[in-house]
């Protein structure tokens, strides 16, 4: 058995917790204030996965795209996730919520507009 120390994102506390690893499962989370805090650990500690936001070029524009994924992905794919976003040829007009690439890099996760760019 393992323990891995981390610290709770999920709300404003930012719990210390201490999660007891067991063949690749959470098996205790210590030092949480709240569900939350447990539900974090687990999560972390077998499968981290995390949200990206970026600003990407628009063709034709000196005016980027702010872009975020829908959800998370798994940490592992971030840097290709970055990669397909910052060479992913955007034009315009782009609309606040629209997906700009979906299934990015076989995550399941698509990419959005967070504002628009006319």
């Amino acid at each position: 058995m393992s323990a891995m120390e981390l610290t709770c994102i999920n709300c404003p506390l930012g719990c210390r917790l201490t999660a007891q690893v067991e063949n690749g499962e959470v098996v205790k989370v210590e030092g949480n204030s709240c569900k939350r805090g447990e539900t974090y650990a687990k999560q972390e500690c077998v499968a981290p996965m995390r949200m990206i936001t970026a600003s990407a070029p628009v063709k034709d524009s000196d005016i980027p795209v702010s872009v975020k994924t829908a959800s998370p992905v798994p940490k592992e794919k971030i840097f290709d996730c970055m990669q397909a976003i910052l060479h992913t040829p955007f034009e315009k007009p782009i609309r606040q919520g629209q997906v700009l690439i979906h299934d990015v890099c076989a995550t399941g996760v698509d990419v959005i507009a967070t504002r628009g760019v006319e």
